[in-house]
């Protein structure tokens, strides 16, 4: 049995987690920030820093006490270096390292995008699952689709040349007053929307398995103008139908996402699409993905898409069965890709 201690602080949730086996959640712990920033319309990194300081040491003692074990009980501590926030990602890199040489333990160093890609393993260890696979990680800050040939072997295929899905959703749910955070607020308004109601544009930019979300958005910002004419004409002002064009744009977004993902799966014969990311919890697009994909499709349950600490402790335990570990001189890379290969670590 080997117990791994995850933490995670790349954004604005500070998250520890007692993972067993790299399978067996123990304790998952989250303090959210959501509440703080939303009067920003978005995350302020110096309040998500200072936050993280305030939370990082009654998580980790909240997640030992809820896993019924102690800081003597861990083989090794696994932390997310990157990418994120430089600022939230220090907290979390520190604390780990000050764990890790009070008691001796092995340190691990754990790419966030990968973290991810394992919260698909987290209590589901009887789901055999072969390579290659194909992943769609979408969140705030990413839209990418990796092949997945093995444990810790990636090939980056394609990604978001401007927005990302998630900053595409929070976007759009500002300019229908939405609120934030957008992808919940989005889902919301959609439900009692039509998703024909607009005839929005997909950019399939064909020939690659990259996205682009702009020219959507901008066209949902002059969809949303369109119903508001000049001071002048007021009066005649129509209401802007804000569940429709929610409905409209999540379909279109889900419609790129679903099918460059197929596609990708098709030619590299994979067994299995993964989903992952913040963006994966959202209903259309985990509905849009089963109904379309050829091969099974892995989804991890809502409270693991999110960011949490037991995607990090899950992917730390595969890099300590390959024996991989870090120094003392482990140091935060906010703008971290996805490695291509195993072995192959910053």
């Amino acid at each position: 049995m080997t117990l791994i201690l995850g933490i995670e602080t790349s954004c604005d949730e500070t998250a520890a987690a007692v993972v067993e086996d790299g399978s067996k959640i123990l304790s998952n712990v989250v303090a959210s920030q959501v509440e703080i920033h939303a009067q920003y319309g978005g995350v302020f990194p110096e309040i998500a820093s200072r936050e993280h300081v305030l939370k990082i040491v009654p998580v980790i003692e909240d997640a030992l006490t809820q896993a019924h074990a102690t800081l003597d009980d861990l083989d090794a501590l696994a932390v997310t270096y990157g990418p994120g926030l430089a600022g939230s990602l220090l907290v979390g890199v520190n604390a780990a390292k000050a764990i890790a040489f009070a008691r001796a333990l092995p340190l691990i160093g754990v790419n966030h995008l990968e973290g991810h890609l394992y919260a698909n393993w987290l209590d589901a260890s009887a789901d055999e699952k072969e390579f290659p696979m194909i992943a769609l990680i979408v969140s705030g800050g990413h839209s990418e689709i990796v092949l997945m040939r093995g444990e810790g072997d990636y090939e980056l295929l394609g990604h978001t040349l401007d927005d990302a899905a998630g900053e595409a959703f929070d976007k759009v749910a500002r300019l229908l007053g939405l609120g934030y955070p957008g992808g919940p607020a989005i889902q919301k308004a959609a439900e009692q929307g039509n998703p024909s109601a607009f005839k929005l544009p997909r950019a399939w930019l064909r020939g690659t398995y990259d996205f682009s979300f702009s020219g959507l958005k901008t066209a949902v910002l002059h969809l949303v103008q369109s119903f508001k004419p000049a001071l002048s004409e007021a009066k005649g002002q129509k209401r802007v139908p804000v569940a429709d064009i929610a409905a409209s744009f999540q379909a279109a977004v889900a419609d790129v996402l679903v099918d460059k993902t197929r596609q990708a799966a098709e030619e590299f014969r994979a067994t299995r699409i993964l989903l992952a990311g913040g963006v994966s919890a959202n209903a259309q697009l985990r509905k849009t993905m089963l109904a379309r994909a050829h091969v099974p499709v892995s989804i991890p349950p809502i409270k693991l898409c999110l960011d949490n600490a037991a995607m990090i402790a899950a992917a730390g335990f595969r890099q300590f069965a390959r024996g991989e570990t870090r120094g003392w001189d482990l140091d935060v890379v906010p703008a971290l890709k996805l490695q291509s290969a195993v072995g192959s670590r910053q």
